[in-house]
């Protein structure tokens, strides 16, 4: 009996090809078209109503991953095909990363690496190199879910006063983890680091742009674990550059990866990652885990375990 076909755009990582070996046969990207009972998106390809069109036997889309914003959510369900995603399994990771970014940027780990590397290292300075404090300073997080709770769990190690911003406040978490909810004007002039942990949306797509970054302490810190589009990049890139802010870390870029030419990576009060959130040994395979499950289950027929809407 031939394989279930879907469509994915390769490669997909080890983890993924050991998983569905032998379960289904995985078709190019390029290739769409009649016979395709799925579809795996593994590095954010769009997936919209003309894709969808392409792959009319489709059933299911699996995303590796929790954010669904390269998925036309509405195109799929008029279409009768499910969506799965990835959520809860990378929560812990993510917020390591994120304040991976925050201790480097506010302690220049990343400049101080280059330096040590360098040719001009002949000596110590103590009075050379010096970067912001963490411990005891005020931690603003724009987008408290799962995420951004994960992250205020971890502030409280280092007995920063943590204050979010949210659609809803959300009283529980206030109680758990000693978070205190303001408007986002307030967050942005009160913070010392700006945290990111929102989906991507209409509503947050821009969300941190020149008026916000003008908010902000010339001390303060940006850290973007969120999606690129949330802040306006060249407002970003003005406002390293004039030292408006006082540095910025970026897992995520939109566009993603950036020109190599692009003038913010010039900048030495940058700090850039890869979209590292998530890539992580262990949480990689359990998303990878997760992902194989909603496609077999979508293929099926079956009710998918992590089904978007």
């Amino acid at each position: 009996m031939p394989l279930p076909r879907v469509l994915a755009d390769l490669p997909v990582g080890p983890v993924l090809t050991e998983l569905l070996a032998g379960v289904v046969e995985l078709v190019p990207w390029d290739a769409p078209g009649p016979g395709l009972a799925g579809v795996l998106t593994y590095g954010h390809p769009t997936v919209d109503g003309p894709l969808l069109d392409r792959v009319p036997d489709a059933r299911v889309v699996s995303n590796v991953g929790v954010g669904v914003d390269h998925v036309d959510l509405p195109a799929a369900a008029a279409r009768g095909v499910l969506v799965g995603n990835t959520p809860g399994v990378l929560d812990g990771a993510t917020a390591d990363l994120a304040f991976a970014l925050l201790l480097a940027a506010g302690r220049r780990i990343a400049e101080g690496d280059r330096y040590a590397r360098g040719p001009d290292f002949l000596r110590y300075d103590p009075s050379h190199m010096l970067g912001r404090e963490v411990y005891g300073s005020t931690l603003g997080i724009v987008g408290l879910g799962r995420i951004g709770e994960q992250v205020a769990r971890r502030a409280r190690g280092f007995d920063m006063t943590v204050l979010y911003h949210n659609r809803n406040p959300k009283p529980a978490a206030e109680a758990a983890l000693g978070a205190h909810y303001v408007s986002l004007p307030d967050l942005l002039s009160a913070s010392d680091y700006v945290v990111l942990t929102v989906p991507l949306t209409a509503g947050t797509r821009g969300l941190i742009g020149r008026k916000e970054l003008a908010r902000m302490k010339p001390t303060g810190v940006l850290v973007n674990a969120a999606r690129g589009a949330v802040v306006d990049l060249d407002a970003v890139t003005e406002a390293l550059a004039t030292r408006r802010i006082y540095a910025a870390a970026l897992d995520v870029t939109d566009p993603e990866p950036l020109p190599r030419d692009h003038p913010i990576l010039k900048l030495d009060n940058l700090t850039v990652t890869p979209h590292l959130g998530s890539a992580t040994e262990q949480t990689r395979r359990r998303m990878a885990e997760m992902a194989v499950a909603n496609l077999l289950a979508g293929l099926r027929g079956d009710p998918l375990p992590n089904r978007v809407g």
